[in-house]
């Protein structure tokens, strides 16, 4: 009897091997055969390449549909076209739905239409109504016209909510009984079934308006007289969301109330859809590697393998950003060139109160970014955190600006230069705290990514006071 294990992080590495060992010497052999002589080499690539896709071949069907996915994103673009023309339909649509949008993308663009439309049938709505927005209009067209006409509206209307709504990420197949009916008849209808939806966890149930009145988890349903009606068994506390709710909210209502799945209902309380915990992570891990990159100014979707312009041009704006305003912090140095010039110790200690200054303002938008995607950072309390933020800056800024101005002290034998050190570092920190709470903030209330160029900004701000603040006091007290 076969059986199928899931494959960790080590297993999968050494079973892709033997197949990027193969795709290696495909492209030696073929950059070997283009040396010979054109008719001669002709007929030993030919014997070669067919040897070596047939090699491929059985190593790629050995491989579940996540694994190759993941395989596509790990290889560059020539080698992933390889790969890519020798999945079946079914394979290559299960795949397209797991890969990078930036991958997928080049993939549809680099397949034919014609080639490409089995594929798209292949997969059901919820599946194609993830990849629609990478399709060509008049490809969607046709893919939606060989659904059918049920299939096609609720396509249709999954595509009109909004990005990042639980519409969007919802599912159409669950499990929907009347509360009218007995737990043996549930039960025979569970079985009527041929395959349950994926973390299907518990039946949905309805009156004849089709009102969500109750929920009967499985194990319950089977722990329940069979003649027992589902009205007096279901749990009538249930835990439903609208198809407009923020997928981020329904997430957090996923971890405080532990669910496995949920029902989705329309303004009238009519169950429309269903929301489950593989989506509502698939979501969060998605959102969390945006922000992450988007802190850094770069987009999660870029292919790490893709062509190296792209890759160039999306690093252009920030790049300039950047430049800018390491510029304008260069300003604040050439504004005390006279002070340095007499005090050469200056020039060897501002880099560290910048950088002290950056570490404290990254620390608190990392905290401000966190609150304010889990809804613990509002209006109603962010006075509490500027107040809490700035005090711990002050603490922070005389403990260890007490430390660095020893330092400065016991290096240069000026006990001005030590205090100096000792001022600047204090208020660098706690202008940190505050720019680290307001940036995020304030991209948060104009409905911006809050992590999105945090740190292009914190840097900006603690070099260029930072550089100021010292040079300033240094031009004051020392000078």
């Amino acid at each position: 009897m076969n059986t199928s294990h899931l494959s960790s992080p080590n297993k999968l590495e050494r079973r892709l091997a033997p197949l990027l060992d193969l795709l290696q010497k495909q492209s030696v052999v073929q950059s070997v055969t283009h040396r010979q002589q054109q008719n001669r080499a002709d007929v030993i690539e030919n014997l070669l390449q067919r040897q070596q896709q047939a090699a491929i071949q059985r190593e790629v069907d050995k491989l579940k549909s996540p694994d190759i996915a993941h395989l596509l994103e790990m290889i560059t673009s020539d080698k992933r076209h390889i790969i890519w023309r020798l999945l079946s339909h079914e394979v290559a649509g299960e795949v397209l739905i797991e890969l990078n949008e930036a991958i997928a993308d080049s993939l549809i663009e680099m397949t034919l239409p014609d080639t490409l439309l089995p594929i798209l049938e292949t997969l059901d709505t919820d599946e194609l109504s993830d990849i629609a927005e990478l399709l060509p209009q008049d490809l969607l067209n046709r893919a939606k016209a060989s659904l059918k006409a049920n299939e096609r509206n609720w396509l249709e209307q999954t595509m009109s909510f909004a990005e990042g709504s639980v519409g969007d990420i919802m599912s159409r197949d669950c499990l929907i009984v009347t509360e009218t009916i007995s737990i043996n008849e549930a039960i025979e209808l569970v079985r009527s079934n041929t395959e349950l939806p994926p973390q299907t966890d518990k039946l949905f149930i309805v009156n004849n308006l089709r009102h969500v009145s109750g929920v009967l988890p499985l194990i319950n349903l089977l722990r329940n007289p069979v003649h027992s009606q589902i009205e007096q068994c279901m749990d009538k506390d249930v835990v439903t969301f609208s198809p407009t709710d923020q997928a981020e909210e329904a997430g957090q209502a996923f971890e405080r109330y532990d669910l496995i799945s949920a029902p989705v209902v329309d303004s009238k309380g009519r169950i429309i859809g269903r929301l489950t915990v593989e989506s509502i992570m698939d979501y969060l891990r998605e959102r969390a590697e945006n922000q992450a990159l988007a802190k850094e100014g770069l987009s999660a979707d870029s292919d790490l393998f893709g062509p190296i312009i792209d890759g160039a041009k999306e690093r252009w704006p920030w790049l300039c950003i950047n430049l800018i305003t390491a510029f304008i912090a260069t300003r604040s140095i050439s504004l005390f060139e006279n002070t340095i010039q007499q005090l050469v110790a200056l020039a060897t200690l501002m880099p560290i109160v910048a950088s002290v200054g950056g570490n404290t303002g990254n620390q608190t938008a990392a905290l401000v970014i966190r609150g304010l995607a889990s809804k613990q950072v509002h209006r109603d309390n962010i006075t509490f955190i500027y107040r809490k933020e700035l005090i711990i800056g002050l603490m922070n800024g005389l403990l260890w600006g007490t430390l660095l101005g020893l330092f400065a002290w016991l290096l240069y034998q000026n006990t001005m230069l030590g205090l100096v050190m000792m001022m600047a570092v204090t208020m660098n920190l706690i202008l940190a705290a505050f720019i680290g709470i307001t940036v995020p903030f304030t991209l948060d209330r104009l409905n911006k990514d809050p992590a999105m160029g945090s740190s292009v900004v914190l840097t900006f701000v603690t070099d260029s006071m930072g550089f100021f603040l010292f040079l300033g006091l240094a031009s004051l007290v020392l000078i």
